[in-house]
């Protein structure tokens, strides 16, 4: 007789990382997802350059991520301007030096630097390099957080059932 034990939730989940990019003119904020896929932590903050998707894909394959979610820069208004034209270009230059499998997602970023600077006790003040890149890495991790508390939905923070 084969006896079958109570599957964890955990056991169902796809152990996978997932990297969190807020895209600026100057810099790149990254946030990497833990494996389950649960929590969004800080990585690094990257310079704008032309060789900045290949260091972008250099440090999916070595991370070993599965997805990447980049904010989309919306107005106000929901509509789409030219920070958002900017950052779709980005997308699609670092869709083609990512392996195929790599599944890239476009997410509302509306005020999430504003929410990182707050976050810090920064805002409306003057900021140093280094306050910078941290804000640029908290507005990844908040990018990345939203979109997997959305992915998981409400009943990923329950508690099991005895």
């Amino acid at each position: 007789m084969i006896s079958r034990q109570p599957c964890d939730r955990r056991d169902k989940m796809k152990m996978t990382r997932i990297l969190g990019i807020d895209h600026g003119t100057v810099r790149i904020g990254l946030a990497l997802s833990d494996e389950l896929g649960m929590f969004a932590h800080p990585l690094k903050t990257l310079d704008t350059s032309t060789s900045v998707e290949q260091e972008i894909a250099d440090l999916v394959t070595q991370k070993r991520i599965h997805e990447v979610v980049i904010g989309l820069p919306l107005r106000m208004d929901g509509q789409r301007g030219e920070a958002s034209k900017r950052v779709e270009v980005f997308a699609d230059r670092l869709r083609k030096v990512l392996p195929h499998e790599v599944r890239i997602e476009m997410v509302d970023e509306r005020l999430t630097s504003v929410a990182a600077e707050r976050s810090l006790g920064l805002e409306g003040k003057m900021k140093s390099l280094e306050q910078k890149k941290l804000v640029d890495q908290i507005a990844a991790v908040a990018i990345l957080q939203d979109y997997l508390n959305t992915k998981q939905g409400a009943e990923a923070w329950l508690l099991p059932e005895e």
